[in-house]
């Protein structure tokens, strides 16, 4: 046992680590989103499935704003629409995921009040006329008369915006007094709000529509009791059932009977038996998703006001008006839709409530969430290092499956919801702590890396690799790389004009500098070539952004070189012009060689093009210059589009681009220049050749480059001799 000691201890705190993080004393980010995702596959798993023909969404979509005008619409035309539904459809209740809080002017009757106060304010002829059609132009108080008398919810919001008051909220739910005796104020608290005008508040019912955002952005739940100023208010789900039940109150749950246990449930009162949703300790309800979008059945309102509606579909039903015209679609993020329209959210808990489906998460989950992790950790604590790998592995796996079916048959057959990433999470690491036990030995395997991969990558990169040696090995494979070449520009005339030793420094100080920049940035070092370099990137170790870091280097080994101008100069040696071409692509790397000299290194086509690429920098008289798929990862660079080529050996052409740099470093007068060449280079693309070259020619008055020159000189060489209608701009270079 006491070989076992330090595992003990270890796994030991791993449990306590896992009891904090459930008792709320420390918190672990990875847990939560790992059990919000797990909350959310369960739900997906348990949904039935099917249209609830029960409630139906009255939809202001796009078809309705096409043909009835833009919203809002005119009150009238709102109050229109509630008399279809409840005198000619005979609907059940109506309720509006929507807030009207401004006043409707569209009528013209404001205008018309001001002309009675201002210009015709004695004229007793337009008061008199004025006076009979108040009545018919006052759309906001004949949407208040429909609204009296009939089973409408009007929906409003809270916020936290302390500015942010407009219209009138209705008699709360509940007061202070009334929940006095809890031993924390679990209410979600809110200092705003957008409720709907006072008229329609003192005729018609009204209740929020807050849903309650998760960490994640995800809407799980719903508050059904929110505070404001000492008051509780109801959530819409909640008053439309209890208008529907016919009741006039809302009373919260206790264990026991006793309020310092907290809320557990709410009863909503109606004729017959009181109906009870379960909440959590935030007097929220878990929203019963029954499906996807369209869960529901819609209508489209446009058909409600010219009742076009067949009555057996809306008659009896429950409904409510929301929208999904662009512009206006409520959408919200949810677990089965990561755009799912807020009004379904609604109707959901309506359903839930109706039909008892709405999951429970008590208080005393958390009694059984550390039960749980005693429990199960503690046998894995004890058992695993006693066992061989494979028992291990069973007892590991038997323990995961007996955890996930006691959750999901208290799931199915209590609706309840207890938490499940801990528990898993905890057994899933304890088993890997008790696997990888004695099998990493940190310095011989970063000695085996070193010694396989140390001449090619730089020492940080070795340190990165020895974290997982697994993932890592000179065997050959197909992955995609950005492959990098350098090459020194009339390197035979600078090696004839010195001697020897001169040129062993010199080339010792250059190849020097430049290994340091490439390594810097993450790069392989494969081989030189003379004064050449070859490198690449992506290899051995993983990079995502392979093409970024080798344009972040070229641009950054440019620059090393002209830093070698002075010293050189002071040595009597040349200035050094360097070409550098880069490609990306899918290669082939790996160990290759002979029995005599193998070596890490990378081949194929892509290659050989970044050879070519690197070859093609002085007829087009840049330093650097990449190919398509190089240019295509880096969005948020400027390139200077030079040709399309088609070189030696590949009969596909192919774009060859200058980097300039980043977007927010390049120059305007840059970018001006490079607007200027791209007008240039489609008119020649496009044979109109006196066009092209006035452009090119201020472009050569403007800057001077051997680019324009020799655009300059395609353009005489095709008045001679014209390339032909079908000509596709591509320039066939025949040599390497």
């Amino acid at each position: 046992m006491k070989k076992f000691l330090v595992r003990y201890v270890l796994g030991g705190l791993l449990v306590l680590v896992f009891l904090a993080h459930a008792l709320g004393r420390l918190d672990i980010p990875f847990v939560s989103i790992v059990d919000a995702y797990l909350y959310d596959v369960r739900v997906r798993l348990s949904m039935p499935g099917k249209v609830d023909e029960r409630i139906v969404i009255v939809d202001i979509d796009e078809r309705s704003l096409a043909e009835e005008g833009r919203w809002p619409w005119n009150r009238s035309k709102v109050a229109q629409m509630v008399r279809q539904l409840t005198d000619h459809y005979k609907v059940s209740i109506v309720g509006f995921d929507v807030v009207f809080a401004e006043p409707d002017s569209t009528s013209g009757l404001p205008v018309l009040e001001d002309l009675a106060n201002k210009q015709l304010k004695g004229n007793r002829d337009y008061l008199a006329m004025l006076d009979g059609l108040r009545g018919e132009l006052d759309y906001d108080q004949r949407f208040a008369k429909t609204l009296k008398e009939r089973p409408v919810v009007l929906g409003y919001y809270f916020n936290n915006d302390t500015g942010s008051r407009y219209g009138q909220l209705p008699k709360p739910m509940l007061t202070r007094g009334e929940v006095s005796g809890l031993p924390y104020s679990p209410f979600e608290s809110f200092l705003g709000y957008g409720a709907n005008l006072p008229q329609f508040a003192a005729s018609a019912l009204q209740a929020h529509f807050n849903p309650i955002v998760d960490f994640d952005g995800v809407v799980r739940r719903v508050p059904l009791l929110v505070e404001y100023d000492g008051g509780y208010y109801e959530a819409l789900s909640v008053a439309m059932v209890r208008l529907l039940q016919g009741g006039e109150s809302v009373l919260p749950g206790y264990p026991d009977g006793k309020p310092a246990n907290g809320i557990e449930w709410l009863e909503i009162l109606g004729h017959g038996e009181p109906r009870r949703v379960p909440v959590d300790d935030r007097v929220a309800a878990l929203v019963p998703y029954i499906g996807g979008e369209k869960s529901f059945v819609y209508v489209s309102a446009v058909d409600v006001l010219r009742g076009t509606v067949p009555p057996e579909k809306l008659t009896g039903r429950i409904i409510l008006v929301g929208t999904t015209a662009p512009g206006l679609k409520d959408l919200r993020a949810t677990p089965v839709g990561a755009a799912y329209p807020g009004v379904e959210i609604h109707a959901n808990m309506i359903a839930g409530m109706l039909d008892g489906t709405i999951k429970q998460k008590p208080a005393y989950v958390l009694g059984i969430d550390l039960l749980m992790l005693l429990f199960f950790g503690g046998l894995m604590v004890l058992l695993l290092p006693l066992l061989s790998p494979l028992r291990a592995t069973l007892v590991a796996i038997a323990v995961l499956a007996t955890i996930l079916l006691i959750n999901f048959a208290l799931w199915s057959s209590a609706s309840l919801v207890l938490p499940l990433a801990s528990v898993l999470l905890l057994t899933i690491l304890l088993y890997a702590l008790n696997m990888s036990w004695g099998y990493f030995v940190e310095s011989r395997i970063k000695g085996q890396l070193t010694g396989l991969f140390g001449q090619y990558v730089p020492p940080e990169l070795v340190d990165e690799m020895a974290k997982d040696p697994e993932n890592y090995s000179m065997e050959g494979r197909n992955q995609e790389l950005t492959i990098l070449f350098s090459d020194v520009r009339g390197f035979t005339t600078i090696s004839e004009g010195l001697d020897p030793k001169e040129l062993t420094q010199l080339m010792n100080e250059y190849l020097g500098g430049q290994t340091e920049v490439i390594r810097r940035h993450r790069g392989t070092l494969d081989k030189y070539i003379g004064d050449a370099i070859m490198a690449f990137w992506g290899a051995p170790v993983g990079d995502p952004d392979h093409a970024r870091h080798a344009v972040q280097a070229a641009l950054e080994l440019q620059r090393a070189v002209r830093l070698l101008d002075e010293p050189f100069k002071a040595r009597g040696w040349p200035e050094l012009h360097v070409g550098i071409g880069i490609n990306t692509g899918v290669v082939t790397v790996g160990d290759m060689g002979s029995p005599v000299r193998q070596a890490y290194t990378v081949m194929g086509d892509a290659v050989n093009l970044a050879s070519r690429i690197e070859s093609l920098t002085k007829v087009y008289g840049v330093g650097l210059m990449v190919g398509e798929l190089t240019r295509a990862a880096l969005k948020d660079f400027v390139f200077r589009e030079l040709d399309r080529v088609r070189v030696k050996g590949k009969d596909e052409p192919v774009a060859i681009f200058e980097p300039l740099g980043p977007e927010t470093e390049v120059s305007q007068a840059d970018l001006d220049e490079l607007q200027l060449w791209k007008q240039a280079l489609r008119l020649f693309r496009a044979q109109e050749w006196d066009n092209a070259e006035v452009q090119l020619i201020n472009l050569q008055q403007r800057q001077p480059r051997q680019l324009y020159k020799l655009y300059l000189e395609r353009i005489a060489y095709y008045r001679e001799h014209p390339p032909g209608e079908n000509w596709d701009g591509v320039t066939t270079f025949e040599t390497k």
